[in-house]
């Protein structure tokens, strides 16, 4: 495994930033469009049907996966909207957040193929084939967010944009140093900030918060045969992904101006004895690599 390893280890910092990036999108809509597969294709949803809980707390887990594989690679985004977050606070070129957003949604698109791939005969036994946008055979909303009939696109905006306002807030103090939480528990909690996003947004239009994560999968449908009102519906495929991109910079906004800017930034002091002097001298606890961005 070493040899291999040498052979076909990324040298360039950027490509390993950028093949994390697909890497935890594609497990992200792998495992999200499986477990929406699973609530919605069951005749007797009482015999495998998930309840809304159960969906909220599969994706949190896809998320707290996603986020963990890719995070010490890339710092673990896997989100356009986070993304752009992180680039509003300096940490990401305009270049970089670009590159990220076409390997998040190229991730999102082959993680979408292949759930429909493993769900394929069960789709086909739910729709016989004849893939919808709406009614009571649709599959579309496997795979990307329509909204529900009595909401307009002004509600469905403020909707997707205020949910993902609070996930990018949340995410910012999460990966705030300052705040110090362990790299190793920032995946986890943000996985569950989601689940909580889910438990409180969902209802409306689902709760992609996620420019890739809706767009990918659209893109799929509309090349496997949805056709084009996958995009023409309502008038509705913009919002999914223009929202989120707003609400991830507000949250951040916020959490600076609320929060950030006003968080006192204690370093522990651990001291040393120096040979030669015996001079007691202090030694930051603050570690550079520690960041589980999401």
């Amino acid at each position: 495994m070493d040899k291999l390893r040498a052979k076909l280890h990324v040298k360039h910092e950027l490509g390993r930033a950028l093949l994390a990036e697909f890497t935890g999108t594609f497990l992200l809509l792998l495992v999200l469009n499986s477990v929406v597969a699973q609530a919605v294709l069951p005749k007797n949803k009482g015999v495998l049907g998930n309840e809304t809980i159960g969906v909220n707390i599969g994706i949190g887990i896809a998320i707290w996966f996603g986020v963990a594989i890719s995070a010490r690679l890339s710092g673990g985004h896997i989100n356009p909207a986070v993304s752009a977050m992180f680039a509003l606070f300096g940490q990401l070129s305009p270049v970089r957040f670009l590159l990220y957003f076409v390997v998040q949604l190229l991730g999102a698109l082959f993680g979408s193929a292949v759930a429909y791939a493993v769900y394929q005969d069960a789709i086909f036994g739910f729709d016989g084939g004849n893939h919808q946008i709406v009614g009571n055979s649709a599959t579309a909303g496997i795979f990307a967010s329509y909204p529900a009939v009595p909401i307009g696109l002004f509600n469905g905006f403020l909707n997707q944009m205020v949910a993902t306002a609070v996930f990018c807030f949340l995410i910012a103090h999460i990966t705030d140093k300052r705040n110090a939480y362990p790299s190793w528990v920032q995946p986890v909690l943000i996985g569950v900030t989601f689940v909580g996003i889910g438990t409180a947004f969902a209802y409306n239009d689902g709760y992609p918060c996620n420019p890739a994560r809706d767009l990918g999968p659209r893109l799929f449908t509309f090349i496997w045969g949805y056709g084009g009102e996958v995009f023409s519906h309502r008038t509705w495929s913009w919002v999914p992904v223009i929202a989120p991109l707003v609400g991830g910079i507000l949250g951040g906004l916020l959490y600076q101006l609320l929060i950030g800017f006003h968080t006192p930034q204690d370093v522990e002091e651990k001291y040393v004895v120096l040979t030669g002097n015996q001079e007691l001298k202090p030694l930051t606890s603050k570690d550079p690599e520690e960041s589980a961005q999401a």
